[in-house]
């Protein structure tokens, strides 16, 4: 393959995946075998602020590049531009006789990192409808949760080992019942054990997946 066939070759192929991503995919060839590595052709070149025969790269700097970046393949690199875009960068060499074009690819993701901060907003939540609607005085509910597991246990509270102990409070784990408000502290005084006793439990049935 000639360089002419080389470079139409690559141009193309720059121009179908510039129109095919969008605005937001600026792609382009470089003539690598000069150290500068100007560009040749480019498409979307907004995205950069460059144009046909600048020696800057994806970042706004001018530097020639070493032996070893004038050939290697760079795939999927995170690269910010002079104006403060956020892209990735790749960029894929076409090596031959007399010869060294390189591909490149510059896709701007900024739309997206705000786009993800508006749904992050959109989906957070400052507390469950179970805990907001339940109130410190009334422990009704979580009174006939305690009593329903404690009866699954088929003993009586005061005979319960450590073991035991354990195992209701994964019941009432699964349940929900920690969900609603001082629900440790009542759990607490319930078994006779104190609140930190209560917090080891958790821990314990979450370290072992409750098993």
């Amino acid at each position: 393959m000639t360089r002419d066939e080389a470079f139409e070759f690559l141009d193309r192929t720059a121009r179908g995946i510039a129109e095919m991503f969008g605005s937001t995919c600026e792609t382009l060839v470089h003539d690598m075998g000069v150290p500068t590595h100007p560009i040749l052709s480019i498409y979307n070149g907004h995205v950069s602020g460059r144009e046909v025969g600048s020696t800057m790269d994806i970042m706004g700097v001018g530097l020639e590049l070493d032996e070893q970046a004038a050939t290697t393949d760079q795939v999927n690199l995170a690269a910010v531009t002079p104006d403060g875009r956020q892209t990735k960068s790749s960029t894929f060499h076409m090596i031959g006789d007399g010869y060294n074009l390189a591909l490149g690819i510059n896709f701007d993701y900024t739309s997206l990192v705000f786009a993800n901060r508006i749904l992050v907003d959109l989906m957070s939540a400052q507390s469950d409808l179970r805990s907001a609607l339940w109130r410190p005085g009334d422990s009704r509910q979580l009174a006939d949760l305690f009593d329903q597991c404690l009866s699954a246990m088929g003993k009586p509270l005061e005979s319960l080992s450590k073991t035991d102990r354990l195992k209701l409070v994964a019941l009432l784990r699964q349940r929900s019942a920690f969900s609603y408000r001082k629900s440790v502290p009542y759990v607490a005084g319930r078994l006779g054990v104190s609140r930190y006793t209560v917090y080891k439990y958790l821990e314990e049935l979450e370290e072992d997946g409750e098993d």
